[in-house]
């Protein structure tokens, strides 16, 4: 248990938020009484984390920490039998350091973890055969090069003496890194006893999905003997493209397509208990770009079929059979919460097991449902579901805040575009009082996506009681566009972006102006991503003075331009047109059209390494609003991504940003 380190009520600021312990995703021993996962602590004064494996019993008992060797210990999963936990890391043993991650075993009663073997190209995803003795996972290799080979290929890469790109590659960076040149993602096996591994993709054309392969994307059959995988079937690799299911034997390594339909997207394939089934994920792309994720079953003969399709959810990975195999256990968004659900097969029917909050993860082993789950007064935490109650496992956390106060929140419902319901959250300061005389400022925090949604969650980049501790009512307005209101609600905006976006987020100002607790002068909007292009959109569209400044982190400004970034494939989808053939309606919906109208002070915030949303996009914005003569600050980062993700540095863009606001809209008077 953590021992607090201030003084109880002290405001919850940057440095109490990246001092708390970061708990990932469980894995469970196969008898349910144990929990093992990754915690991740920061230090503000090294500006740098460490990540080491914990476990936690289930049935009652202090968590105990497992590692202690390495830095970054990371997705650990627990052997079918019960008698080893796997993990991924870089460390130095028997006079070797790793140069890529590789997977290490260690015993659950503790002791040394083992490196199990070397891989030359690393060690990224993986997945325990249900024997225990062999592990499937994801390496990039050069498919050219045969697995004795590749050691040598990376060597001679890594001494290159050239940095240039060069690719005629239509997807060759994601997010915030290169897709490796020259590589693909294949699926190896390895035996945990001697180390050695073989690629099973080896002289093939398979290969895993490019953009960040992870355990989802492949599943291993119950006798072992199979490994099914999606795959993009285009020969010129997309995000945007249609992905089917295969199948791979392990001892022949021959594969077949299981399916393929140019209408559909499929992903996330997962075995049934008895392995007569096949789960999945499935997307009607041919209905639309945004068609939602279904569930859907494939059986031996090839019939499938979409399970979810009556059920207005987008389900999400992983999934997880029962054990008798008559339901699937996932995750899915419903108004601004992530639940817990169970899909009955046979009447086609969804039932809550818990409810968010935020189910970030889940595990389920010997008859125990664990959780990772949040919310708005805290971070993510460890619980055993008994029926639809959660008991808490960790305290980890639970001394570093009780130092705090927090402010409460609360969700109302707003009449936005169209004359539709519009959910916004509200988080409270501290001691936030309706009825007092007190007026306080307002804080919009506009959320990215569009495709996604603020909802009862903790974040730990834009943490809303960091926000309120400083004094705003911090306002979250879940726009048309938003996930988890229904398909026909996140598909309202496709093709005149901004508009509904915009119409939401003033309604829900002016319903907070009639509040009686609102300050009407101190009224502010933030937002990052697709947040950052709607503050800018509101620079263009919105009355100067009804907002006293703006905050614009990594925010798109100029659509035509944003052809610059990682996902360019879908623009033309959203936007309802590619600059080329209609320029004057691509224009419409970009924010630099309308730069002649700039008038309200704004921080622009940007990382070099972002490539969803390029940095080009948020200096021009600056240099427009320099040129303007509308009173701006950058804070431009060298060294971060779409996010900001160094202790230090999100301490700097805490400090800009609400030094920012006091300088427009002080939170105390």
């Amino acid at each position: 248990m953590s021992k607090p380190s201030r003084p109880f009520n002290a405001p919850f600021d940057v440095d109490a938020l990246w001092g708390l312990d970061r708990i990932a995703a469980p894995s469970l021993s196969p008898d349910g009484a144990q929990a093992v996962a990754a915690v991740t602590r920061y230090s503000m004064e090294t500006n740098q984390a460490q990540s080491s494996l914990w476990l936690f019993s289930t049935l009652g008992g202090a968590p105990r920490r497992l590692t202690e060797a390495g830095d970054k210990d990371g997705q650990p999963q627990w052997s079918p039998r019960g008698d080893l936990i796997a993990f991924t890391a870089r460390r130095e043993q028997g006079g070797s350091k790793d140069e890529e991650a590789q997977l290490y075993v260690i015993a659950p009663d503790g002791g040394e973890a083992r490196r199990v073997g070397r891989v030359p190209t690393g060690v990224d995803a993986f997945k325990w055969f249900p024997d225990g003795r062999r592990i499937a996972f994801v390496s990039w290799v050069w498919p050219d090069r045969k697995a004795a080979a590749q050691a040598d290929a990376l060597k001679e890469f890594k001494a290159r003496k050239e940095t240039a790109c060069v690719t005629e590659e239509a997807l060759y960076r994601y997010w915030d890194h290169h897709i490796p040149q020259g590589r693909v993602p294949h699926l190896h096996v390895m035996d945990v006893a001697t180390g050695k591994a073989r690629d099973l993709f080896e002289g093939s054309a398979w290969e895993l999905e490019r953009a960040e392969p992870d355990a989802t994307c492949f599943d291993i059959s119950p006798d072992g003997r199979r490994i099914a995988f999606a795959f993009d079937p285009a020969a010129e690799k997309r995000l945007d493209n249609r992905y089917a299911l295969a199948e791979i034997d392990v001892r022949t390594r021959r594969g077949q397509t299981l399916l393929q339909d140019a209408d559909w997207d499929f992903s996330v394939p997962r075995y049934s208990q008895s392995g007569a089934h096949l789960a999945f994920l499935a997307s009607h792309q041919a209905l639309g770009h945004n068609q939602p994720d279904r569930l859907a079953v494939l059986d031996q003969r090839g019939n499938w079929a979409v399970f979810s399709d009556d059920w207005d959810h987008e389900v999400a990975a992983p999934l997880q059979w029962t054990d008798d195999d008559q339901a699937v256990l996932f995750a899915a968004e419903e108004r601004g919460r992530r639940h817990l659900w169970r899909f009955a097969l046979g009447d086609r029917r969804a039932e809550a097991l818990f409810e968010g909050g935020h189910v970030g993860s889940f595990a389920q082993a010997g008859g125990i449902t664990v959780i990772n789950h949040d919310g708005m007064q805290h971070p993510p935490q460890l619980s055993v579901l008994d029926g639809a109650a959660a008991q808490r496992i960790e305290t980890l956390n639970d001394d570093r805040l009780a130092a705090h106060r927090f402010g409460r929140h609360e969700e109302v419902t707003i009449t936005g575009a169209r004359g539709d319901a519009v959910q916004m959250w509200l988080t409270y300061p501290p001691g936030f009082d309706a009825k007092a005389k007190k007026k306080w400022p307002v804080m919009h925090v506009i959320h990215g996506g569009p495709h996604t949604a603020f909802g009862d969650s903790w974040h730990w980049r834009w943490n809303h009681q960091v926000f309120a501790a400083q004094g705003y009512v911090v306002a979250s307005v879940n726009y048309h566009g938003s996930s988890s209101f229904g398909h026909e609600f996140l598909d309202s905006i496709t093709g005149h972006w901004g508009e509904y976006e915009l119409q939401d987020v003033e309604a829900g100002t002016d319903w907070l102006l009639q509040q009686r607790w609102v300050d009407k002068t101190r009224i502010v909007a933030t937002g990052g991503s697709y947040g950052g292009y709607m503050v800018a959109w509101m620079n263009g569209h919105v009355k100067p003075g009804r907002y006293q400044a703006y905050v614009c982190h990594a925010g798109c400004y100029d659509w035509q331009a944003m052809y610059a970034d990682d996902a360019y494939a879908w623009h033309r989808k959203e936007l309802g047109a590619a600059y080329w053939d209609d320029p004057a309606r691509v224009s419409a919906q970009s924010p630099h059209t309308f730069a002649r109208h700039f008038k309200t002070p704004t921080l622009v915030i940007h990382g070099a390494l972002d490539y969803r949303v390029p940095d080009a996009q948020g200096l021009a914005y600056y240099n427009t609003l320099k040129s303007l003569g509308v009173p701006a600050r950058l804070v431009w980062f060298p060294d971060e991504n779409h996010w900001v993700l160094k202790a230090r540095n999100s301490r700097l863009w805490y400090g800009e940003f609400f030094g920012w606001l006091a300088r427009h809209a002080p939170p105390r008077r």
